[in-house]
Formats: C-alpha cells, sequence, structure tokens
C-alpha cells in the first residue's frame, strides 16, 4: 500500500494502478511518500483474514500499525510480543483491535524490534526480536509526529 501527505492530510489512493512518476506526484502537491502493508481495514471493515494470512501472519508477533479514525485524527498501535508477559497479535487480531477503537483506515507497518515507541525521549514498550532480550532494533526509517 502507499500512502502519501499533501498539505498535512493523509491521501491513501484506493487505487493505485498506474505509475506516476516523481515529478508526477510533486505536481499533486505529495511531499511524503511511503509504502507499506497489508491493509488492516479499510472503510472500518476488516481487509484481512484469518484464513487468507501465511506464516509469521498468523502468528502472534510484535506488530506496529497506523491508522485514521478521521481527517487529522491519526492513532498508532504498538504491540509487544514473543515474550512471557505478551504473545503479540496476529494481523487480524490487530485488525480487529483497529476497528473496535474507531479506525476507518489502517495499515501493518512492522514487527519485531522494531516495533519500538517513543514518547517524550523514553521507550514506553519493551521491544524484542528474539524474546530474550529487550532492546529495540536499528531501521533506517521512522514515523515521527512533531509539533
Amino acid at each position: 500500500m502507499t500512502l502519501f501527505i499533501t498539505n498535512f492530510e493523509l491521501f491513501i489512493p484506493d487505487v493505485f494502478s498506474n505509475a506516476q512518476s516523481a515529478q508526477d506526484l510533486v505536481e499533486q502537491g505529495v511531499w511524503q511518500a511511503f509504502s507499506f502493508g497489508p491493509a488492516l481495514l479499510q472503510n472500518g471493515q476488516v481487509d484481512v483474514s484469518v484464513n487468507a494470512e501465511v506464516g509469521k501472519a498468523m502468528t502472534s508477533n510484535p506488530r506496529t500499525a497506523i491508522g485514521m479514525i478521521d481527517t487529522c485524527h491519526y492513532v498508532f498501535v504498538v504491540s509487544d510480543g514473543r515474550t512471557s508477559d505478551s504473545q503479540g497479535l496476529s494481523l487480524y487480531q490487530l485488525a480487529s483491535f483497529m476497528q473496535n477503537i474507531g479506525v476507518n483506515v489502517a495499515y501493518n507497518l512492522d514487527g519485531g524490534g522494531s516495533s519500538t515507541l517513543y514518547f517524550n525521549g523514553k521507550i514506553i514498550n519493551y521491544p524484542t526480536t528474539s524474546g530474550k532480550s529487550m532492546k529495540e532494533r536499528g531501521v533506517s526509517d521512522i514515523v515521527y509526529i512533531g509539533e
């Protein structure tokens, strides 16, 4: 899935079937673009299926998701996992949780040790890749919200 940000509003195309150049996107006002997935919710409805999930998607794991309740009203959900305190979530469970808190559109971002949530300069969850040590995995990109 591809997400664009234009004028501080989130734009998620319903169908992005035609390839566009970077210049085309700039001319449309896009100043940030992200690609991730799968989609968890579309129009408030769960968009993943227990039967369609495969491998690690079916099992409980640490997860990170972004969702939009309404214009300029976003939520981030981070689930710990792979420990005795938290086994994590499947993609279907994550989608159901997002639906229950009123999210209309939601996407899975990443999981494992990269599922790390910082707030006011501190890690507020317990990231782990293996379940044996609590530490975040180095990543090249982040989603950051600031004033």
